[in-house]
């Protein structure tokens, strides 16, 4: 599993960035956590179960270092060093500045989520990862992921309620993946 792991690590490693991002709310951490977590992640490779879910494991492994050292730092100030996105040549500005708008709202309203409601709504709607394996990554039962995800969508529609143009409730209920 050694070389077969390494090279679906390095595939996952947006997915990892984008998840240590949304846990530690700044670039420079995020990074840190990624590199923890695949330092981790290589020193135990013996402990990972062949048949399992190799992402959700490597989810779990950058959590839990994000639990055991980066919420110590919960006191400090973090401050937003995004890079502007810069408008591609031809595309209409206004169509572009308002989509950064909304994007940005979006963005806000998630950070203000409590941290147990926006790891569960990376995990589930923007990583795609199924009710189980974000329950897994959480150490957590199903129906605890069920009811963070309502909660987390439900705190985003009343934040963005007066956002026009912004879909605020999901079409239908998901299936229980």
């Amino acid at each position: 599993m050694g070389v077969e792991a390494r090279y679906r690590m390095v595939a996952l490693l947006p997915r990892l960035r984008a998840f240590a991002l949304a846990l530690s709310r700044s670039r420079t951490d995020a990074d840190d956590l990624v590199q923890a977590a695949c330092e981790r992640a290589l020193s135990s490779l013996s402990t990972y179960r062949e048949g399992t879910n190799f992402d959700a494991w490597m989810m779990r492994i950058l959590r839990n270092l994000w639990i055991d050292g980066y919420r110590r730092r919960k006191g400090e100030v973090l401050i937003d060093i995004t890079d502007p996105v810069h408008d591609p040549v031809g595309q209409d500005g206004r169509v572009a500045t308002e989509a950064r708008m909304a994007l940005n709202s979006v963005r806000q309203a998630i950070e203000t989520l409590p941290e147990e409601q926006r790891a569960v709504l990376v995990l589930v709607c923007v990583d795609g990862l199924s009710y189980r394996d974000a329950a897994h990554v959480l150490d957590a039962p199903i129906g605890t992921v069920m009811s963070r995800l309502a909660r987390a969508r439900a705190s985003l529609a009343n934040a963005l309620e007066g956002n026009a143009g912004l879909p605020l409730r999901p079409a239908g209920r998901e299936a229980a993946r």
